[in-house]
């Protein structure tokens, strides 16, 4: 039986989805909307499907059964919105949108309509960090206590300038908090639980954009725990994520998706077993050449779609980091404490 997909956005991202879609067998690309007509014309010679300029005839085109959303991310909810009214499940980028209240009116309309919601979180199933999910999820870190990420990436001046919508409030919902920051978030959420309350300061040091490039976060977790989390585009030439994780059991040391350490008092055997990590330089650069992280994820919304079940990270698992960057953001404006909505 063959799976239907449309994408909506032309540019690298949806080329991501596109190359993921088409590694899954049974999956056909059938239509691409895109506000340019030459990229997305481009993608359809590519990899298959009829261009659309029109968004309503996009949303119309049968046989079509989902959406893969890689649109600037101030549309996902609007346009998500839009596709579940025609009866098609949504899969979204990160993140699930700018605002708390329009992932809320998406998650809604998406119940309303009957049809699966999910997010690209695509970290979630990477084997090295899901092997550190279940270690924590295990006890084996024991009571936590601290968490320490550094999203220390840099982008050249010309990935905001060429750009309408990277870096602007109205589009991206802020800069290297919300757009590349926000995958660490939500690791630090599914691994170390909710976070109750922060404090943050940003600034704008080295690129010409309304929002920060460089920011800093302290975190107080439901659970006790203490965390901080670096943000950047401005860290030339760019490190590789790291996340570190500590507990009364040990410390578990993740960098570019892959476990670094597992120094722990009473490590599992296996937990030491690491996996290849992605090829992508996103510490350097926003293209994606491993398109297997986003291939994963659409894998595991297609089963949630074939067996009425949860995917991985639906909508409302996209909502805790985006709940948790607003936090964040308002942290930065008015320099006090703030709480998190939970």
């Amino acid at each position: 039986m063959t799976t239907h997909i449309g994408l909506i956005g032309g540019g690298n991202i949806s080329e991501t989805h596109a190359r993921a879609a088409c590694a899954i067998s049974g999956v056909e690309i059938v239509a691409i909307f895109g506000t340019n007509a030459e990229k997305a014309s481009r993608l359809c010679r590519e990899y298959g499907g009829k261009p659309y300029g029109d968004f309503d005839e996009f949303l119309a085109h049968r046989p079509m059964e989902l959406v893969a959303i890689g649109s600037p991310s101030g549309l996902h909810a609007e346009q998500g919105i839009a596709a579940a009214r025609h009866g098609l499940h949504v899969l979204t980028e990160k993140p699930i949108d700018i605002t708390v209240e329009r992932a809320d009116a998406l998650i809604a309309e998406t119940r309303k309509a009957g049809v699966q919601l999910g997010v690209f979180f695509q970290d979630r199933c990477k084997p090295d960090i899901l092997s550190v999910k279940n270690a924590v999820d295990a006890g084996e870190l024991g009571k936590p206590i601290l968490a320490d990420a550094r999203v220390k990436w840099y982008r050249p001046p010309d990935y905001y300038a060429n750009s309408r919508w990277r870096g602007t409030w109205a589009l991206d919902g802020g800069g290297a908090l919300i757009n590349q920051a926000v995958h660490t978030l939500d690791l630090m959420l599914w691994i170390f639980g909710e976070v109750e309350a922060v404090q943050a300061t940003c600034k704008t040091a080295l690129h010409a954009i309304e929002a920060e490039d460089t920011l800093i976060a302290m975190m107080k977790f439901a659970n006790g725990a203490l965390g901080v989390l670096q943000a950047a585009t401005s860290v030339f030439p760019g490190y590789p994520r790291r996340l570190e994780l500590t507990g009364s059991e040990g410390t578990l040391i993740i960098e570019h998706d892959r476990l670094l350490t597992a120094d722990l008092k009473n490590p599992a055997p296996d937990l030491l077993k690491s996996s290849e990590a992605d090829r992508n330089l996103s510490s350097s650069s926003p293209i994606v050449s491993d398109a297997r992280g986003h291939q994963a994820v659409l894998e595991d919304f297609l089963r949630a779609i074939r067996t009425n079940t949860k995917p991985r990270c639906d909508g409302q698992e996209g909502r805790r980091s985006l709940a948790l960057v607003q936090a964040i953001y308002e942290a930065c404006r008015s320099g006090k404490r703030v709480s998190v909505e939970l």
